[in-house]
């Protein structure tokens, strides 16, 4: 028996501005996409062009507030070829929440404050 990873899912507040900040800091596209027949959730599907795994963005209708992390314990991570380059582009984008130098790693914050790691390709 052989398991493959397929997705991950985060629930989004405010879909459009998760969408364009994922298509802005990261370059992923979307890939696919569900809309409920009632319009009660969307579900949209973004990948890197490069691997099959996809990052699932839910967004709910009747969502009134902003979703509640918690202490954010967990986080999704990204290699980049070009490290500092995309460092340069999240400063500009003024999304770099924590910055480790000694481990050559930095983190962004999307819209609903989660976690994103940026690792360089050769460490």
């Amino acid at each position: 028996m052989q398991f493959k990873m397929v997705h991950n899912n985060i629930n989004v507040f405010d879909l459009e501005k998760s969408l364009a900040f994922y298509k802005e800091a990261l370059g992923l596209q979307i890939v696919r996409e569900k809309t409920a027949s009632d319009g009660s959730f969307r579900l949209v599907y973004l990948g890197d062009g490069v691997g099959e795994h996809t990052l699932e963005l839910t967004w709910l209708k009747d969502r009134a507030e902003p979703y509640n992390l918690g202490d954010n314990e967990f986080h999704i991570a990204f290699v980049v070829d070009d490290y500092d380059a995309a460092h340069k582009k999240h400063q500009e984008m003024e999304c770099i929440c924590y910055e480790n130098t000694a481990m050559g790693l930095y983190f962004i914050n999307d819209p609903d404050d989660y976690w994103i790691e940026i690792l360089p390709a050769k460490r």
